[in-house]
């Protein structure tokens, strides 16, 4: 036990950040050299109700709570003390979706998710209107398609926002956003680093006739970048996070962020032309643009870094859900014959044996929609997995395709920016849980990118680690000192990771398997159409 850690948790010294990923909510503790010390978690999963992707707020607050609980005993077991007294504290959060509030500050409908796509109308519209990408599960989608609807709770809206926006509103009295996560509600104009002024006005004159009570921006929360202070813990806000009543009020709080901006700063993704790609249960990649684009794209949203610098991200709503349900299928096999194999085993045996297979996968095909997917033009997902009669099917061509099914979204959104729009990026930084067995997540997905992966070795930490990092920025940051350079000199100086740059066979062979991939999508929408 390090006696200098148990004097910084003493001293409140140490700084925390949570993140509310999809299927888990993560809190990593970190001491005065930024490394973690303590971790907690609580698993969770959103629900489709009146077809409807949701998270109650029973799930939010019991979800918050447990995971706190988890890392105070993480403390107390590791360290021997209490966690009572905290230097800085920041959440994050899944980016996008929709919770609207009254003035009572009484949700008014069931929080839509990022990963409800209900919203094509709307977006359309506003894409005409603002000559920007809106996609379908930025908040102000989800705001327009409920007045297109003719919702009646929309004319009681006094507050809008996001989950991350949500907690820290509760914890702090503060109705604020990081300027990253605000760029998934409404676009953001980064001369000024705030929401799009024309736009706002534009969206006001377009609703003119419901003759609303309010306008677009008295119900947005207000944009703060990386380093500023976003309110402090408040004695309520302590009693909703620590019930117990061991944690005391006062911690200066970072602004809250999506989980693309925490993504983006804990792999040192923030200067332009870095990107960083995310892979867990949804997929995205961001790359920090020298200019705007030439034109929109829908498969392409134009966000930004928690500092505020514009970001292309392709943002996918699928990635490993399907793939984890074939690998619980194996480990179910398994037991059928009293084999208990350690998950991380069989992920990292299935994983590997992916390597050995054709670079176009055989002749097999996968499509991993558990959901809609914009990107490809789909509403509603079916999983699927076709072959031809004379396919190669063996276990690595098997587990190779829905790798690749994995990646083909992203892929191919990513074909679009940086073979017609001509981006430059010199780095890509890869995290979640796609990369957490060694090599093969990389190997595949920089064959995806056509360009070298990195892994860095804080990445798994993800982004509880990297909402710590920017409450740390804002306790610790030098006069005029940017993130960047943050980030460079004080958290990533001296850090290692692993590269792998892309094989020219699995370029072209997963070339050939998109293609391919593309034509069939047929087949996947009939599923959608027919099989219900």
């Amino acid at each position: 036990m390090s006696e200098a850690i148990v004097k910084a948790i003493q001293d409140g010294k140490t700084v925390l950040g949570i993140e509310f990923g999809s299927t888990r909510i993560k809190a990593v503790l970190v001491d005065e050299s930024h490394q973690p010390i303590a971790m907690g978690t609580h698993d969770w999963e959103n629900r489709l109700e009146n077809n409807i992707w949701t998270y109650s707020l029973d799930d939010i607050w019991g979800g918050l709570q447990g995971c706190y609980k988890s890392l105070a005993a993480d403390v107390q077991e590791k360290y021997g003390v209490p966690l009572t007294r905290l230097g800085a504290l920041g959440f994050s959060g899944m980016m996008h979706g929709y919770m609207a509030f009254d003035s009572a500050g009484e949700l008014l409908v069931p929080f839509r998710t990022w990963r409800n796509t209900m919203t094509e109308e709307a977006c359309r519209k506003l894409v005409s209107v603002f000559r920007f990408n809106i996609p379908q599960r930025w908040s102000i989608a989800h705001l327009y398609q409920a007045i297109l609807n003719g919702e009646e709770h929309v004319k009681d809206i006094s507050f809008l926002t996001t989950l991350a926006g949500y907690i820290h509103w509760k914890l702090s009295g503060e109705k604020v956003l990081g300027i990253g996560e605000a760029s998934g509600m409404f676009p953001i104009d980064s001369s000024v680093k705030d929401f799009d002024r024309t736009m706002l006005d534009q969206f006001d004159r377009l609703i003119a006739d419901k003759a609303y009570p309010w306008k677009i921006r008295d119900i947005l929360p207000g944009v703060l970048c990386a380093g500023e202070q976003a309110g402090a813990l408040t004695a309520g806000g302590a009693k909703l996070l620590d019930p117990t009543g061991t944690l005391q009020p006062g911690t200066a709080m970072c602004p809250p962020e999506g989980d693309a901006g925490t993504g983006m700063t804990a792999t040192n993704s923030v200067a332009v032309r870095t990107g960083n790609i995310s892979a867990g249960t949804s997929i995205f990649s961001m790359v920090v643009t020298e200019e705007p684009l030439s034109k929109v794209h829908e498969e392409i949203d134009m966000v930004t870094t928690p500092d505020g610098y514009p970001v292309a991200m392709v943002h996918c709503n699928n990635c490993t859900s399907d793939l984890n349900a074939w690998v619980n299928l194996f480990e179910e096999f398994a037991e059928l014959f009293g084999v208990k194999i350690d998950k991380n085993d069989l992920y990292g045996g299935l994983y590997r044996e992916a390597l050995k297979a054709d670079p176009d996968c055989g002749g097999l095909m996968a499509y991993n929609y558990f959901s809609g997917e914009p990107v490809m033009g789909l509403d509603e997902g079916r999983p699927m997995f076709l072959r031809t009669p004379d396919a190669g099917f063996t276990l690595a061509n098997f587990m190779r395709t829905h790798l690749y099914g994995a990646m083909a979204a992203l892929k191919i959104g990513n074909d679009i920016l940086l073979k017609e729009e001509h981006v430059k990026v010199d780095s890509l930084m890869g995290h979640g849980g796609l990369f957490k067995t060694p090599v093969v997540g990389q190997q595949l997905m920089a064959a995806a990118m056509n360009a070298p992966v990195t892994v860095m070795d804080t990445a798994s930490e993800g982004g509880p680690w990297g909402i710590a990092i920017l409450a740390c920025y804002m306790r610790e940051k030098a006069q005029g000192e940017s993130l960047s350079d943050y980030l460079n000199n004080k958290i990533f100086a001296g850090q290692t990771g692993t590269t792998i740059a892309p094989k020219p066979e699995d370029v072209a062979g997963f070339d050939a398997y998109i293609e391919k991939y593309k034509e069939a999508l047929s087949a996947e929408k009939a599923a959608v159409a027919d099989f219900r």
